[in-house]
């Protein structure tokens, strides 16, 4: 069975999808065979590998709404290895469809288990918020993985997530875990920044990525592009960052 790993964070802004995608690139160029699935009705992920979500006539939330098997609706990428279950703007009804249906918050990870069989690691970029999607997200994961920016206010709602993790596993799903925090943005120039990672211990004192995302230019140009960073740039600092993130969280499963 794969393993699966959902990317949260209820702030935007902080390289969540960045992180999703160019995590989930760098397994598959080192081997693995990879799904990534973009729970997030803006469709980032789904444009940042190249797929224009506004020409699909299906995507996820045809999936989890029982209108289309995930069978069909999965898409090849420039990556061989990476796979990608798109999402498409009819997914933020899902947030209100969802509210009465029996079950509503195991919908993906009932989807997902018609598939899991054929790959490594599934990547779940769940949407900026709190909601009945990112409940999907945290309760088909087996682990979290936070992007955290390097900024103070990034900081705030962390606990909160934190919380609401907790509750996951209290009273759905108690083997999931949090692999820890990535800091993203990273600025070596700024002095804050090194305090943000300084706090972030106090939230994650054993969970900490080692390998540290930096702020690049090339990074934000990627996925206008609707590339991943190893296609746009595969020489640069960001795609050197996102490579020993995928060996780091390669070396703790395997």
């Amino acid at each position: 069975m794969p393993q699966i790993i959902s990317v949260v964070n209820q702030k935007g802004g902080v390289g969540k999808t960045t992180t999703a995608v160019n995590l989930a690139a760098a397994l598959a160029d080192s081997g693995k065979f990879v799904l990534l699935v973009d729970l997030d009705p803006q469709g980032n992920a789904t444009s940042g590998l190249g797929i224009k979500y506004q020409e699909l006539e299906k995507g996820l939330y045809h999936s989890l709404s029982g209108q289309a098997r995930i069978h069909d609706i999965i898409h090849n990428t420039g990556h061989a290895g990476l796979r990608v279950v798109p999402s498409t703007p009819d997914l933020a009804g899902a947030n209100v469809e969802l509210v009465n249906v029996e079950g509503r918050e195991r919908k993906l990870a009932e989807v997902l288990s018609e598939v899991g069989h054929a790959y490594d690691y599934i990547i779940i970029d769940c949407p900026p918020s709190l909601g009945i999607l990112t409940l999907n997200g945290l309760i088909a994961a087996d682990h979290i993985l936070i992007p955290v920016q390097a900024e103070y206010y990034a900081l705030e709602g962390l606990g909160q997530l934190l919380k609401t993790i907790e509750l996951v596993k209290q009273n759905l799903k108690p083997e999931l875990k949090v692999l820890g925090a990535v800091l993203t943005m990273f600025d070596s120039r700024n002095s804050l920044a090194e305090e943000v990672m300084h706090e972030l211990y106090k939230f994650f004192p054993d969970n900490i990525f080692r390998s540290v995302i930096p702020r690049t230019v090339r990074l934000a140009e990627a996925p206008s592009f609707g590339q991943s960073i190893f296609h746009y740039d595969p020489s640069g600092k960001g795609s050197k960052a996102y490579e020993r993130l995928a060996r780091e969280l390669l070396e703790r499963f395997e």
